[in-house]
């Protein structure tokens, strides 16, 4: 059995990629196609066989992938995958469009159906000048969009949440396989730090979606201390409104940028809690705190909501609000949480048990796939 993946983009580091790499590990010598290859942003690919498209040679576009939505869709329909028995496309966007022959079984790891196009759209085109803007672009995407979510042989969802909205979007049934958490790598511990301040802590994109405006400006009415960890094209925006409250408050609020897996387990186990105000497709940041033996404070939609155990291993808040957040830090005990209890909750998704599901999914669809060729 010839395996390739395939994933809309090699330029950043994340949860996705995290189910990558464990795809790797079951696969190591399935390639991995791509629309661009940032080697300088993806150290973490440096051991897949990366076969980028002709945007690679495009200018600008590693970095700045968003102006090439227009030409995703001929992107991905320009690889040719006839020399591969499966081909598995992890995607949040436009992988799931490539081409195969029927010979060939299409696995969609479906991240969620395109953000900006679907479930996101009135987050991303807020503004009457950019909706105009783009309104004919948005209306081809969708189109695409649609034809393209017909190809896949069938699709694997993240989440109940996910799998809802490949229901809704693209009228697809689907299985779900929960993504892989690192629980060997994050784990209880009470390591030496510098660090004596009690602080709160988010691990996140710094994109629009990702609500971290809501926890700065909380944090700043509460004047606690919030460490910030991850990049992202809304970090110059966040700091200006990290400033916006005064000399005197901003030296609560600390963007520490993005960090290795060592040092990113430091903060996980000396802070108070993991914050997660933003409706997510999973939220794996919540299992991996839940590792470290620490709560999560998670707004109560998406994905996060489908992990976490209200009292146990964290709790909810029920709206996007400084108001809606203060309360419920206000309330926040840390002693009213057993690590034991957050570790255990987070052991069921661990990665072993990813490997072993994926596997196995795969290999039984094949078995099945071959029958059906055989007969047709």
């Amino acid at each position: 059995m010839k395996i390739a993946l395939v994933y809309d983009r090699v330029n950043k580091f994340g949860g996705a990629e995290r189910v990558l790499l464990a795809l790797h590990e079951i696969w190591p010598d399935a390639p991995l196609y791509t629309s661009v290859y940032d080697k300088e942003n993806a150290e973490w690919a440096k051991d897949f066989k990366i076969i980028p498209s002709f945007l690679q040679k495009m200018p600008f576009a590693k970095k700045n992938h968003e102006s090439f939505a227009p030409i995703m869709p001929v992107v991905f329909e320009s690889f040719d995958f006839n020399d591969y028995d499966v081909v598995i496309s992890v995607t949040s966007e436009a992988a799931k469009g490539i081409v195969t022959k029927p010979n060939v079984l299409h696995l969609c790891y479906c991240l969620t159906p395109t953000r900006y196009l679907w479930s996101g759209y009135e987050q991303y085109f807020n503004k009457g000048f950019k909706r105009l803007l783009m309104r004919y672009p948005i209306a081809y995407l969708r189109l695409w969009d649609k034809i393209a979510a017909e190809r896949p042989d069938c699709y694997i969802a993240i989440s109940e949440t996910v799998r809802a909205r490949i229901k809704n979007y693209y009228h697809r049934e689907s299985e779900i396989i929960y993504p892989p958490v690192e629980t060997e790598k994050f784990k209880i511990r009470n390591p030496k730090s510098e660090i004596n301040t009690k602080y709160f802590l988010i691990v996140s994109r710094l994109v629009e979606y990702k609500k971290v405006d809501l926890v700065i400006e909380t944090f700043n009415k509460l004047e606690w201390n919030l460490k910030i960890i991850g990049v992202g094209r809304k970090m110059r925006g966040l700091t200006r409104l990290r400033d916006s409250f005064g000399k005197a408050k901003r030296k609560n609020i600390e963007f520490l940028g993005q960090l290795t897996d060592d040092k990113l387990l430091a903060y996980y186990q000396k802070c108070e809690a993991v914050i997660f105000p933003q409706e997510e497709d999973f939220g794996i940041v919540a299992l991996e705190a839940m590792a470290c033996g620490k709560p999560v404070i998670v707004y109560d939609k998406g994905g996060a909501s489908e992990t976490v155990i209200d009292g146990v291993t964290g709790f909810f808040f029920k709206e996007q609000t400084v108001e809606a957040l203060a309360a419920k830090l206000q309330s926040f005990k840390a002693e009213s949480f057993k690590q034991k209890d957050c570790r255990q909750q987070a052991e069921k998704f661990n990665k072993e048990r990813f490997k072993q599901e994926f596997k196995k999914f795969v290999e039984d669809r094949w078995k099945n796939h071959t029958k059906i060729i055989s007969t047709s």
